[in-house]
């Protein structure tokens, strides 16, 4: 720690293809950090996967000159990292703030590397990280769990190059149209498309698997897009959450270009406005997703509510959630009375707490 304070590496950039909303997540995070308990060290992953300290994520621009981070040794928990400078100084980073979104970061990878060099972190673990990430594996385990989801059919790429038609059928016959059609392991709506008829099935597909190897063709229904907030509870009880809130988009459906591209591409509506019935179901719903699916510290759940039935689905759950200026994740907890800041010190405290405890567990037994 410096000066009493905690130095926190806020963590931004990446090799995904969110790359670009990354650095808007992390300039907020860093400008909405408590000043008078942390130290924001900057730290962003360039395209390549190369890490840099002291960049700023406004104007994000790596290059040979540039202080390339290397962690090093621990002490007492704290990841100590050098980086090339005249005066030749290292320093310690307290725990990591990952600003950072899409595979490698989302899906566990990053939390590997975090865990294995004893790092205190905020959000999911390994594991919640990458049940969350992987479409599939969330829906299936939420299914099991009694969490209603919308009927879909998973294909892999190689199967698509061989028996596009055969599986083309099968997706009209069992799911009909209109359809999404959705990579499996991304965020944002990057490579997401609804497709209306048989005839723009296979361009949606092919543009999907880009992303990943594996994509997931869902049922479309008429629905509103509702978002809740989740947060771990300090004291083991089941996890907090926040107020409903509703995506009304001015797009086809909330797509990338409707997020990040258009400013008026959807309206936030916080509260969502719906009976009080309906609130308490969706976080009910919200709260046993993210026991189910194994989360921590903090996670957005995304439903869908049927306009003819008003039935929830669950869609997804993101476990590093945006944190820009206009994302729900903080606009949602403001709306239940939890600043951005006094937000982002709980993550931090939660974090800290989560690291402490595994800290005491042994790691090495003898018979």
């Amino acid at each position: 720690m410096a000066n009493g304070k905690k130095r926190v590496a806020v963590l931004f950039g990446g090799r995904s293809s969110e790359h670009e909303v990354s650095l808007r997540s992390a300039h907020s995070v860093i400008q909405n950090l408590d000043a008078s308990q942390y130290e924001a060290v900057p730290m962003g992953i360039d395209r390549e996967g190369r890490w840099y300290v002291g960049l700023s994520p406004d104007s994000f621009q790596p290059s040979a000159e540039a202080e390339v981070a290397v962690p090093s040794h621990l002490a007492k928990g704290a990841v100590e990292f050098h980086w090339r400078n005249r005066k030749g100084l290292a320093a310690a980073v307290d725990l990591f703030f990952p600003a950072l979104h899409g595979p490698l970061y989302e899906d566990g990878a990053l939390q590997g590397i975090l865990e294995s060099m004893d790092a205190a972190f905020v959000g999911a673990g390994v594991l919640g990280s990458a049940i969350g990430m992987d479409k599939d594996v969330s829906k299936r385990l939420l299914a099991q769990g009694g969490v209603p989801i919308v009927p879909y059919i998973k294909i892999e790429g190689r199967d698509w190059q061989t028996r596009a038609k055969v599986l083309s059928q099968q997706i009209e016959s069992e799911l009909g149209y209109p359809v999404f059609v959705k990579p499996n392991n991304t965020g944002s709506s990057v490579g997401v498309h609804k497709v209306k008829a048989s005839g723009q099935l296979e361009a949606a597909i092919r543009d999907a698997l880009q992303y990943d190897e594996f994509v997931l063709v869902e049922k479309g229904y008429a629905v509103r897009e509702i978002e809740l907030s989740a947060l771990e509870s300090r004291d083991g009880k089941p996890a907090r959450i926040s107020v409903a809130g509703e995506i009304i988009p001015r797009h086809e459906f909330y797509s990338y270009e409707a997020k990040y591209l258009d400013p008026e591409g959807a309206q936030l509506k916080i509260p969502a406005g719906f009976s009080p019935a309906l609130e308490k179901e969706a976080q009910r719903i919200a709260g046993e997703a993210f026991r189910i699916l194994c989360c921590s510290g903090m996670a957005r759940v995304d439903l869908f509510l049927d306009k003819d039935t008003e039935r929830f689905y669950l869609n997804e759950i993101n476990t590093l959630p945006g944190f820009t200026s206009i994302s729900m994740y903080p606009k949602l907890w403001a709306a239940s009375g939890l600043s951005y800041t006094a937000l982002l010190t709980e993550l931090i405290e939660l974090a800290w707490e989560r690291a402490n405890r595994k800290r005491k567990l042994k790691r090495d037994w003898t018979p």
